[in-house]
């Protein structure tokens, strides 16, 4: 009877802690968020939900290639996700359906085809970051509303945890 009542509060204990740990996490590293556009096809597709570690850019600056979900300038109250083209002291230009970086054209294997208009160029001052939809035809990005400044990151897109036939790392 006292080893029943031991094994059921060790339970409870155990339980409790993965409770609390959980909603640390939760809150304070992984947030969920769900894809509501196009933006970012076809990596990413509307109705997906992702993970983003929001201690990512507290630790670490941001570096070309990531996936960023950020509080939108022109209205704080709404999130957006991106990646990151270019980082501070870079030059961006867009240009016959490609983009350079200092001049090089970068690989972008992820994303979707079609044509989109020329940028730049323009060079990324400190404390910002170019950011651009792997839809180009279809975002929303650095392109109309200008350079992100630092400050409004809020993490790194980290999983996609649903639909579970889509569930992979970023």
């Amino acid at each position: 009877m006292e080893q029943s009542k031991s094994k059921r509060k060790w339970v409870v204990i155990l339980f409790a802690i993965v409770l609390v740990s959980g909603g640390l996490l939760r809150w304070g590293v992984l947030q969920p968020y769900l894809i509501p556009s196009p933006s970012m096809e076809p990596g990413i597709a509307p109705g997906d939900r992702i993970l983003v570690n929001r201690l990512a850019y507290r630790l670490w600056a941001p570096t070309r290639g990531d996936i960023i979900v950020f509080a939108f300038p022109k209205d704080t109250k709404r999130t957006f996700v991106k990646r990151v083209i270019a980082v501070e002291g870079e030059k961006v230009e867009l240009r016959d359906n490609q983009v350079f970086v200092n001049g090089v054209s970068i690989q972008e294997p992820y994303v979707k085809p079609g044509d989109y208009p020329p940028f730049g160029p323009q060079v990324v001052p400190v404390d910002k970051v170019f950011v651009l939809g792997d839809n180009r035809r279809q975002s929303e990005d650095s392109r109309e509303w200008g350079l992100l400044p630092k400050s409004y990151l809020l993490g790194k897109a980290w999983l996609v945890y649903y639909p579970f036939r889509r569930i992979r790392f970023l």
